[in-house]
């Protein structure tokens, strides 16, 4: 006969653990428009799967009266489960207790839970919430997060890492989701700055609101260090519900092949695309009329407007969509375009996702701040990543592909597998109007009627130059396609390349231009 108190000691426990900092502490959390650590796992899991780990964990500290305030799981959930069918591993901070202060044993949890998911190839999931490191066990506390930092930086590559700011985050917490793949963000209730308000008021005199400084829409539209915003906890809980979705669980997974039987014909880019190359048009019709109907999850949709990414399924296969967008400075590549699509690309090519580059690009951005920006570091990022990248990649050039941007889009001389061009597609230097003021200046001086003159020279050049043949004469373009052909040669070429195999130069590593 087993004896009651044992069991009893371990029920009052897990009761103890369950009521987090207490029924007061849960109902201001809730009043704040925010869920509780435990309701977001259980939230974000498939129905019943969520399975707590250490839960026990306590902190080993008593100075500074915090032998007082000891709690079971010291202020995190952890654990793992099925999402989408799939396993998952993730931490939960709990800002009912302590305000989900970091300390030794919470690091040791979430550590833990990390070491996990890389042994069993499996994404991470950080859900933040937190006023950052706990003062009162100083150097353990910073101690903690540097073992966080490392496993981040050490998995990075190997299993998708997705961190979710649901609170504050803030001083150097700041860094754990700043080193993960993906970062999501609720409008109202999420924060992440260095230094917070009444910091900067110190020292620098400006008044700043948390809004102001870390919000969402800070980080999704002006810094680009998040990736995606959603109005609530559960709105953005189903988000990286559906990134998942589009992920491997590692960069052993190869994923779902090519289903060729599912992928339907399109015949409406004609409709879509202006053959007059002065006309914008939004990107994102192609893309979507590309991919498999109600696919394309665009990724940093609000930051760096000029080039578009995300990912599609294509016969229900996952690739990803690096894209010019005409209706953003022409599609022009800028420095923040540069890092956007460089991130991308790597994440890409860790995970073994194939590659789709839409070109219709006039140039790199031109003036005198994009230059003090560093242009030339950021837009050098975008040709590491591509040179550097092994997975399939399949370039389409619709209209413009002029200059160094021309090059840094995935061509032929990059590294691109396959560069299909439509026939309005027009490869040069630079536009027919910029080119005759260069090459053709002094004739026109010369000319009696330099309006003729210049006509003359910019209708040979566009005869020469302003067309796919001259690309596709010396093999830098494969093939110069119909637009209704897009999509069948498309998945032709990437089905083509499903056993690519290519390796990179023997070293430790590269430099990327950071």
């Amino acid at each position: 006969m087993w004896d009651e108190k044992s069991i009893n000691t371990l029920l009052n426990k897990r009761a103890a653990h369950a009521a987090a900092g207490g029924a007061a502490r849960v109902e201001k959390q809730h009043a704040s428009g925010k869920m509780t650590a435990r309701e977001r796992m259980d939230y974000l899991f498939d129905r019943g799967t969520f399975t707590e780990v250490n839960s026990l964990v306590e902190s080993r500290i008593n100075d500074f009266g915090m032998d007082k305030k000891k709690v079971l799981g010291d202020g995190v959930i952890t654990g793992y489960g099925k999402i989408n069918g799939k396993l998952v591993f993730a931490s939960s901070q709990d800002f009912t207790v302590g305000g989900g202060s970091l300390g030794e044993a919470q690091a040791q949890k979430i550590c833990r839970i990390m070491d996990m998911a890389y042994e069993n190839r499996a994404p991470f999931v950080s859900v933040n919430d937190s006023g950052g490191a706990r003062i009162e066990e100083g150097i353990d506390s910073l101690s903690g997060y540097g073992g966080i930092f490392y496993r981040h930086s050490r998995y990075s590559g190997v299993i998708p890492q997705i961190a979710v700011i649901m609170g504050p985050c803030a001083g150097g917490a700041c860094y754990a989701p700043a080193l993960c793949d993906f970062i999501f963000m609720t409008e109202t209730t999420s924060q992440m700055y260095i230094t917070g308000p009444a910091v900067i008021k110190a020292v620098t005199g400006e008044t700043v609101t948390t809004a102001e400084l870390g919000g969402a829409a800070v980080h999704t539209q002006k810094s680009g260090v998040a990736h995606f915003a959603y109005p609530d906890d559960k709105s953005c809980l189903n988000g990286v519900r559906q990134l998942l979705g589009y992920l491997p669980s590692s960069n052993e997974d190869k994923g779902k092949p090519f289903d060729e039987d599912a992928i339907s014909k399109a015949t409406n880019f004609r409709s879509i695309v202006p053959d007059n190359k002065k006309t914008s048009y939004d990107m994102r019709r192609v893309i979507e009329e590309i991919a498999d109907r109600g696919t394309f999850l665009e990724v940093q949709a609000e930051w760096a407007k000029n080039i578009v990414v995300g990912f599609i399924r294509m016969g229900h296969k996952t690739v990803g969509v690096v894209a010019n967008q005409p209706n953003m400075l022409a599609g022009s590549l800028d420095f923040n375009a540069g890092d956007k699509a460089a991130r991308f690309i790597r994440f890409c090519d860790c995970f073994d996702i194939p590659i789709l580059t839409l070109v219709d690009v006039p140039a790199f951005l031109p003036g005198k701040q994009q230059e003090y920006s560093g242009i030339i570091r950021h837009g050098a990022k975008m040709l590491y990543a591509y040179s550097e990248a092994t997975v399939p990649k399949v370039s389409v050039i619709l209209r413009k592909a002029y200059g160094g941007a021309y090059i840094a889009m995935n061509s032929k001389g990059m590294g691109a597998d396959m560069v299909l061009a439509w026939p309005i597609a027009e490869i040069a230097v630079m536009g027919a109007d910029g080119a005759a003021n260069i090459i053709g200046r002094k004739k026109i001086e010369a000319a009696e009627d330099k309006a003729a003159a210049r006509a003359e020279i910019i209708a040979e050049y566009e005869e020469k130059f302003m067309n796919p043949y001259v690309a596709a004469a010396r093999g830098f373009v494969d093939e110069v396609i119909l637009p209704e052909e897009t999509k069948s040669r498309v998945v032709s070429a990437f089905l083509m390349l499903e056993n690519k195999k290519q390796s990179l130069p023997a070293k430790k590593h590269g430099n990327l231009p950071l």
